[in-house]
């Protein structure tokens, strides 16, 4: 039986993973095995010495004390492209919000209304022009971040508004290169989308390397009347290069999904609160793919779309099988089975992998391990969690 902690309301989705005879799910439980989370700030938490897991509804891992975590061993997961069609439909309604004036010319009939302007229907055929704005036919996007959010708003753009789309995706993986249609151009130069677009969509992680990626420089590139889109997170704009941009003319408007006082009531800019992946289909996904995560990785061990260890999947033989995270130095694997050899343990299947300083290896042996030698391997310099399947 596994504890999971609930951080937040999670939809009851995950009940049809998370099975009332191998799971107790509660939000109050002091000791537990697992953390179910959407946004709620774990950092500064102090987790149990039990805990192995912990996975994100969503994409972003922001809320997560990930590099804690990965010093203890506990598995980081993720809900990556769930929320994909969500935000991909948030950003197509604020393309759409940025050229059409969409915004200012409902404003003005409620004011009319609100004013008591009689004859309005003919006052709103006058007052039209003042709303005038381009079509997004023909125009120029450029996708910075072509994973499964950036991907779907390429090819919704190209293909459903006639957009020439080009991209920019330097880590692209083979997945979604094939789901890309053709009508997509890819650039390896992000000075190319900088300099030659009309609008610019961000579709990719926060890290040191991506902070502030749109700043001074970038905006010096831009053409004047360019429209900058957000919706993958807040820092990856310079706030002080975005101001000046706005007022000399080189953005027409800034779309984002993320409140902050900076940027809040700027003149050209429209802020959502944080509504990209506000759907009941988006979070049930989110909740769903989390919670089989959990499950296969408790049950398992193995590894689906963790952020901080490496992918691993090894189906089950054996009477019992050793998962165990350590760091990635020489001869680790060497010594835990030396140490299973010396108690005469057969090793029947075993998968090893690797992601940056980390390792994780798993085992499916012959016969149920004594504790002895569980707390030998434990010993090893360099082990961080063990678990007995």
């Amino acid at each position: 039986m596994y504890t999971i902690r609930t951080y937040n309301a999670i939809s009851e989705i995950i009940y049809n993973t998370l099975k009332a005879e191998e799971y107790t799910v509660s939000n109050s439980a002091d000791h537990y095995d697992a953390i179910l989370v959407r946004s709620a700030e774990l950092s500064g938490e102090v987790f149990p010495e039990e805990l192995v897991a912990i996975a994100r509804a969503g994409a972003g891992t922001n809320n997560v004390p990930v590099a804690q975590c990965s010093e203890k061993g506990i598995a980081v997961f993720n809900s990556p492209g769930a929320n994909a069609n969500a935000v991909k439909e948030l950003v197509l309604c604020a393309m759409l919000l940025s050229c059409r004036k969409i915004i200012g010319g409902i404003e003005w009939v409620k004011n009319a209304k609100e004013q008591g302007m009689t004859g309005i229907e003919k006052a709103a055929e006058k007052a039209k022009k003042e709303f005038v704005g381009p079509e997004l036919a023909g125009k120029k996007l450029g996708v910075v971040g072509l994973g499964a959010i950036g991907g779907l708003v390429a090819n919704a753009a190209a293909l459903g508004f006639n957009m020439d789309v080009l991209g920019y995706d330097p880590y692209m993986n083979v997945e979604s290169a094939l789901h890309l249609t053709r009508a997509v151009r890819l650039t390896s130069d992000l000075n190319e989308i900088f300099s030659t677009c009309d609008y610019i969509t961000l579709h990719l992680p926060l890290l040191d390397s991506t902070k502030g990626m749109v700043g001074e420089e970038a905006f010096a590139k831009m053409k004047p009347g360019t429209v900058l889109l957000n919706y993958s997170r807040g820092g990856l704009v310079d706030t002080a290069a975005l101001k000046a941009a706005l007022e000399n003319g080189t953005l027409r408007a800034y779309m984002t999904d993320f409140a902050v006082d900076e940027v809040v009531g700027l003149p050209g800019v429209t802020v959502t609160p944080h509504l990209g992946a506000s759907t009941p289909e988006s979070e049930e996904n989110c909740a769903d793919m989390a919670a089989k995560e959990l499950d296969d990785y408790l049950k398992n061990g193995n590894i689906r779309h963790s952020v901080n260890l490496p992918e691993a999947y090894l189906p089950r033989q054996g009477v019992c099988r050793l998962a165990i995270v350590n760091r990635n130095a020489p001869n680790m694997v060497g010594q835990i089975t030396s140490l299973l050899a010396s108690d005469g343990i057969n090793i029947e299947h075993m998968l090893n992998k690797s992601r940056g300083a980390y390792a994780y290896t798993l085992l499916d042996v012959s016969e149920e391990l004594k504790p002895s030698t569980v707390a030998a391997i434990r010993e090893i310099d360099g082990i961080l969690k063990v678990r007995i399947l």
